[in-house]
């Protein structure tokens, strides 16, 4: 009989495992796939996307589920798309021309081209805009600037925004130099770490809250927020964001390897391994790679057709999150001719003009962390009253 006992309390336990287990790993349910939620807000609004290739319900795109739900194509008067083109076919800094969406002909209005907000022309007519976009927090991914431009038409023509949550691959963590004035740029708007650890839904409520937007001005906002997700899990994204980020492991070495581009070394566009290592065809290394031209993701990538020796990551396993200095502080030890190694472009990239000469004076990872903390410390302060996943 005692056997009994102890057998049923074992299969009770075991159960309230299964079940704790079930409850830790339940699916993500995005804001985009939650349409009872947004779908009564459309009604017969006249509406725009914001949207790319990562817009997705499921597997199809959150165009294609809307047209399928019912609303009219009529009722959909124009698609914005943003860096890399509506359908993803544009590398990245590939300007993106106004055309129409050759599965549905309807017009794509280009926020990477001549102009990178909607004017208030582009914006008439319109009762509500939809904004569903893959961010991988970091804040020289240039989505979170398009989502900055959107907001302020939107606030400027009195049309609401309806964002649609979607989880930040990198949203464990908070780390980097906080963006200065100087350098404010498309790829860095905001005064945030380089890091910020928010979802973009998140974020939109903290640029609203903080005043970032021109003049002051309030965008109204509406966030349809992911289910199930929690800010430190790991989170597998189900289609690459953009076409130089590929895998999982690239999108988390990103903030750290990004510094790349502000210097002369190649981050690999061009290979099969962008932002997962990173050479020139000056260092001395027994590992190397030739990046070449590949249409719509590398046209004209750096050293294109050149060997380069450098840094092969793909088995690099972080052991924390933070941002990996020693990638940018080993290639700056290991390049010969220092005093070209840094491009103008890196102060846009840092937010700063600090980390570009700690590096040249020699500062070690716990120095240059050391004169970030101050900043973090204050923006996770002032993040904490912005945060839906608490």
């Amino acid at each position: 009989m005692k056997i009994s006992i102890l057998l049923f309390l074992a299969l009770v336990l075991l159960t309230k495992l299964s079940t704790a287990q079930c409850s830790t790993d339940r699916k993500v349910t995005t804001g985009a796939e939650r349409t009872d939620l947004y779908f009564p807000l459309i009604g017969d609004r006249q509406i725009a996307l914001v949207a790319n290739h990562t817009s997705l319900v499921g597997e199809v795109h959150l165009l294609d589920t809307l047209l399928n739900s019912g609303i009219a194509p009529g009722q959909i008067e124009k698609l914005f798309c943003p860096e890399h083109g509506f359908r993803g076919e544009r590398g990245a800094g590939v300007s993106v021309d106004d055309h129409l969406d050759p599965l549905t002909g309807i017009p794509v209005q280009s926020l990477y081209g001549s102009h990178k907000k909607p004017s208030a022309v582009q914006m008439s007519g319109l009762d509500l805009v939809l904004f569903d976009l893959q961010d991988v927090g970091a804040r020289f991914y240039t989505y979170i600037s398009t989502l900055h431009y959107i907001m302020e038409s939107c606030a400027e023509s009195g049309i609401p925004l309806v964002v649609l949550d979607r989880p930040n691959p990198n949203g464990g963590y908070v780390d980097g130099p906080i963006m200065e004035k100087e350098f404010v740029s498309f790829v860095g708007m905001h005064p945030i770490p380089v890091v910020y650890g928010m979802t973009i839904g998140e974020l939109a409520q903290m640029i609203n809250g903080e005043g970032w937007l021109s003049g002051g001005v309030q965008c109204e906002l509406t966030i349809v927020p992911c289910e199930h997700y929690k800010r430190d899990m790991t989170y597998s994204l189900p289609v690459r964001p953009s076409p130089n980020l590929t895998n999982d492991h690239a999108i988390q070495l990103y903030p750290s390897t990004c510094f790349f581009e502000g210097t002369v070394l190649s981050e690999g566009r061009g290979t099969a391994m962008p932002f997962e290592v990173y050479g020139h065809p000056k260092m001395n290394s027994s590992f190397s790679f030739t990046p070449l031209a590949i249409e719509g993701v590398a046209e004209n990538p750096k050293f294109k057709g050149e060997r380069c020796f450098g840094t092969d990551l793909r088995s690099f396993i972080p052991g924390e999150d933070h941002i990996f200095l020693e990638f940018l502080l080993e290639a700056y030890a290991a390049y010969p001719d220092k005093g070209n190694f840094f491009t103008p472009y890196f102060e846009k990239l840092a937010g700063t003009a600090d980390l570009r000469w700690q590096i040249e004076a020699a500062y070690d990872q716990s120095q240059i962390r050391a004169s970030w903390q101050d900043g973090i410390n204050n923006f996770l302060e002032k993040r904490e009253q912005y945060l839906i996943y608490k």
